[in-house]
């Protein structure tokens, strides 16, 4: 109920017209968030388990349903945000008709299916702080791109700590060898984080930071969105085809390219926060940049981004602290020193690593297991979480993954290098 609370929460601040606006395909309006993680309760839990439940709507698990071909054909992802109805009300009334058939199935569920019931309702808890993260960045690029840059709130916290000066980039050494990856089973994990497994690495260097605003436009002043020897050839093509069609990098008004939400406004150079349009604070870790760019970023830097194994048997043994969503500061705070700061929360950190199968996975059985399982091509792998993300659903051997070209979720850079 806390989850579920936390994700209304999050649209206290919205009007009513917040709701219903779908900013381009890969996102989804708010209303549809709410009910989405409502309809993952009735379709996976509610329905199964409880003798005689009556769905709230009939047509609502055509209407909600995401990518879940088991269940049915969805309806089409990029027309969600044509639909004014249901209402917002109505969304709210389908949510509280859930919860209460939850509360009285957890305290009913019979001995045979109780294991299965908390294995899909821990997962159904996980999938919506997954889209509380999403309706954050869904609802940032909406006002971002909003002439107008309104904020979409005024009391996110300024954070504490702040660097007052450029730090200085190191490098710690971490030696390779034979390391485990993946869950170790202790508390939950995604079926994509399994099963636990070895692999060799060679031994390697990890950047004690992230990468800063201020390096970052370094890199463009310097002509890295000019300089094809940086830039891998779909990342060229991505860059190419953004310049001819006026997005993508090369939207913003800064000409060769920039961060998504960094913005020319007269002499400043400026960057749509979740708090409105700030000036670019060059101590703050980059972010909203694509793998593309965050690739040739680090070709020009003289490095390269980690792969996923490394970031892992790195981050294996750093407590997960950071900059969450529980800060209430929704954006990266400044870098920090000491021995790799910042592995978990601000940012998540692109890898090189592209997302596939652990060596005997096995996806969840039945409909659940189009969970992860069928989206293991074409995609690279995050880690480490963002300022966007619950503490409590984050940890080391999570992997999170994204289209190279994606650039709408907190994404940012961490360099690594061969040794």
């Amino acid at each position: 109920m806390a989850v579920r609370q936390q994700s209304e929460g999050l649209c206290e601040s919205l009007a009513v017209e917040d709701y219903c606006i779908q900013p381009m395909v890969d996102a989804s309006p708010p209303k549809w968030h709410l009910a989405h993680t409502s309809w993952f309760f009735e379709t996976f839990l509610l329905k199964p388990y409880v003798a005689g439940y009556q769905p709230f709507h009939p047509q609502y698990e055509y209407l909600f349903n995401s990518y879940y071909n088991g269940i049915g054909s969805p309806f089409p992802r990029a027309r969600r945000g044509l639909l004014s109805r249901p209402t917002v009300a109505e969304v709210y009334e389908y949510r509280q008709h859930v919860d209460a058939a939850m509360a009285e199935l957890c305290q009913q569920a019979d001995a045979d299916s109780r294991a299965d019931v908390l294995l899909r309702l821990e997962l159904g808890v996980h999938h919506e702080q997954q889209h509380q993260e999403l309706l954050l960045t869904d609802l940032k690029y909406n006002l971002g791109h909003n002439p107008l840059f309104p904020p979409y709130r005024m009391d996110l916290a300024a954070g504490d700590g702040a660097a007052t000066e450029a730090l200085p980039l190191s490098f710690t050494e971490i030696a390779g060898g034979v390391v485990s990856v993946g869950s170790g089973g202790d508390g939950f994990s995604f079926d994509n984080e399994l099963p636990r497994h070895e692999v060799l690495l060679s031994d390697f260097a990890l950047a004690d930071r992230l990468v800063t605003n201020g390096e970052y436009r370094q890199f463009i002043e310097a002509g890295g969105y000019r300089n094809a020897e940086l830039w891998l050839s779909d990342g060229w093509a991505w860059l190419e085809s953004s310049r001819q069609h006026g997005a993508g990098a090369a939207d913003g008004g800064l000409g060769d390219g920039g961060p998504l939400y960094w913005r020319q406004i007269g002499d400043s150079l400026c960057e749509y926060r979740l708090s409105g349009l700030q000036p670019v604070d060059p101590l703050t870790p980059v972010t909203h940049v694509s793998f593309y760019e965050a690739d040739a970023y680090a070709r020009w830097a003289g490095a390269r981004l980690p792969r996923e194994q490394e970031w892992e048997h790195a981050a294996g043994g750093e407590r997960v602290l950071g900059n969450f969503v529980e800060s209430q500061r929704l954006h990266p705070a400044p870098a920090r020193a000491g021995r790799l700061a910042q592995m978990f929360g601000d940012v998540w950190e692109w890898t090189a690593s592209p997302y596939g199968a652990y060596p005997g996975y096995q996806p969840l059985p039945g409909t659940l297991g189009e969970y992860n399982g069928k989206f293991m091509s074409n995609q690279l792998v995050l880690r480490g979480g963002s300022c966007a993300t619950p503490a409590d659903h984050m940890r080391a051997s999570y992997r999170n993954f994204f289209y190279p070209s994606d650039r709408w979720q907190f994404t940012g850079i961490r360099l690594a290098a061969d040794r």
